[in-house]
């Protein structure tokens, strides 16, 4: 009997599931014990990879509770690319529609901000304005400016308080308040940095990144909330290297 590759890919993933009939060893021999073990290494290997990826997840349900949800998510998710840097991109909404963790559902949105770490991580390079270069606008121009973002800067709208889950367990930050938290991921050297947003910062930074003007974009978020601090929300993206140019529009 010829083992097709979804029967093979199906008993890899659940080790409830017999070793495929008509499997065999390099001498021709019935795989037995050594595809349990193949089995084992390659579960290890996922729930390895997926811990890796989504650490404040490990760390909120603990080592334990971990893996037996990797071990569900991975006989649902079987990797899509041999690379395992992509490995989990189904994570999040796993997550939201797993019901044994439905009462911490705030699991999903952390889930998406650690996957949007890595993606800003892999994201390729690009050379930022410089700190100053806002001053030579004409200030009677400064509403009509334009910017381009570096690939690795990405935003995230959340209920919950977002940033400060994530710093509370993975930098010793302060316990969390029932808050909601945007958040502005950049990366100004090597590694990407979250980076909880000011009030209407999520609604300029995406106006802005779809292209619409510095007034526009000031206008939409004053609008949003009455807090906005355009000059706030300037020197964050200044300092996390997250603009590429400036253009005046004519």
């Amino acid at each position: 009997m010829t083992v097709t590759q979804t029967t093979f890919r199906s008993a890899i993933l659940d080790s409830q599931q017999d070793r495929p009939i008509g499997l065999s060893d390099a001498k021709g021999q019935p795989a037995g014990r050594r595809f349990d073990v193949y089995r084992n290494n390659v579960a290890i290997s996922l729930t390895e990879a997926l811990a890796t990826g989504f650490p404040t997840i490990a760390k909120l349900i603990g080592h334990e509770n971990f893996n037996a949800v990797a071990a569900i998510f991975l006989r649902q998710s079987p990797p899509a690319s041999p690379l395992m840097m992509h490995y989990g991109a189904g994570f999040p909404e796993f997550l939201r529609d797993f019901e044994p963790l439905a009462h911490l559902g705030y699991l999903g949105d952390v889930a998406d901000l650690e996957l949007a770490l890595r993606q800003s991580y892999h994201a390729a390079d690009a050379t930022p304005i410089t700190p100053d270069a806002l001053e030579t606008v004409p200030p009677e121009q400064l509403g009509e400016v334009t910017f381009s973002f570096a690939p690795a800067v990405l935003v995230q709208q959340s209920p919950w308080p977002l940033h400060a889950i994530w710093s509370f367990n993975m930098q010793d930050g302060p316990k969390p308040e029932a808050v909601a938290q945007d958040v502005v991921i950049m990366r100004p050297e090597f590694d990407p940095e979250p980076h909880a947003l000011p009030p209407g910062g999520y609604t300029c930074l995406k106006s802005l990144m779809s292209g619409d003007t510095l007034g526009i974009a000031a206008a939409k978020a004053t609008e949003a909330d009455n807090a906005f601090d355009l000059g706030a929300a300037l020197t964050l993206l200044l300092s996390g290297n997250a603009l590429t140019s400036i253009t005046i529009s004519t």
